[in-house]
């Protein structure tokens, strides 16, 4: 009953907000480049993020060995520490003692928060959703953002189940959105009014931000987190006018970034823009085919990429 008055009490959490990038992770012969993630962060940092989320589904957790995946978020704490931006660690699987483990880690590390991504593959029921977050979540004391992408998991996180963690397990704060629908953002608005919203989908970052969302974690602010910066900060400030300018100058990138599955043409334009120095993914990803390829080099050059 204590919980219960608690959570109907809380108000929308503020600790995270704002610009996030969904970081990649970098490889060197098939190893972890660290030397360049430490870069690719440092610069995040740089240009004005507030976060940066390591290992989460952009980062091809799924194919990283746990000691990879841990060494990640170790590498991410200890660059932003220094620094006002703050970690949001990615500590999702398809199992549930996984992910605990991830979370367990995360939170000795000095993380701020972790990102779970629903379970893939699985399909769990909605009572096995449920089961699942809560689990997770009550394993650490840090915040828990569910993150919603129905088409890469296979499974939807309905807004039933959304409201009922959130009312239940207090480190729930937020959600990452990514099934594409500005109805679900503003219902989940609606309903759960103290539930931080980040927008998961780059083409409709102005749009989910202008209808109540927190913030954004985002696949093009790899690239240019510059403008993704500039773009969530203005919306959060109800400079709604510019922050749309910015929203469609991304129109093309933001496009083009998901010709094939994604981190495969965010990193093949962190390659051609100099950001990385090899460019490698962990089987099954590949290349993107050579038209794609030829696409991504068009379409980049419409843009300034600081360094």
């Amino acid at each position: 009953m204590a919980k219960q008055a608690a959570n109907k009490a809380r108000q929308k959490d503020s600790s995270l907000y704002g610009a996030m990038s969904a970081l990649i992770t970098p490889f060197k012969n098939n190893k972890l480049d660290e030397e360049s993630f430490i870069r690719l962060i440092q610069r995040q940092i740089r240009y004005g993020m507030d976060a940066c989320v390591p290992v989460g589904t952009t980062g091809e957790s799924a194919t990283l060995t746990h000691k990879e995946h841990m060494e990640c978020i170790e590498i991410a704490v200890s660059v932003c520490k220094s620094s006002a931006t703050k970690v949001l660690a990615g500590a999702g699987s398809n199992s549930t003692s996984e992910a605990i483990e991830l979370a367990l880690f995360a939170q000795k590390c000095g993380a701020d928060a972790i990102l779970c991504v629903s379970p893939y593959y699985n399909k769990p029921s909605q009572e096995g959703l449920y089961q699942h977050y809560k689990a997770v979540a009550e394993s650490v004391e840090i915040p828990l953002v569910l993150y919603n992408v129905p088409g890469r998991t296979g499974v939807h996180i309905e807004s039933s189940t959304v409201i009922r963690l959130f009312n239940d397990v207090p480190n729930i704060i937020a959600i990452k959105e990514a099934s594409g629908s500005m109805e679900r953002i503003i219902e989940l608005n609606t309903l759960v009014p103290d539930l931080t919203i980040f927008s998961g989908e780059d083409a409709i970052n102005y749009p989910i931000l202008a209808n109540g969302g927190s913030g954004v974690i985002s696949v093009t602010g790899n690239l240019l987190p510059d403008k993704i910066a500039t773009l969530t900060h203005l919306a959060m400030e109800r400079k709604l006018s510019e922050s749309k300018a910015i929203n469609n100058e991304l129109y093309a990138i933001n496009s083009v970034l998901f010709c094939e599955s994604n981190p495969i043409p965010i990193k093949a334009t962190m390659y051609l823009a100099g950001l990385i120095s090899s460019l490698e993914y962990r089987l099954p990803l590949v290349a993107p085919s050579r038209a794609n390829m030829q696409l991504i080099e068009q379409t980049l050059q419409q843009y300034e990429v600081k360094q």
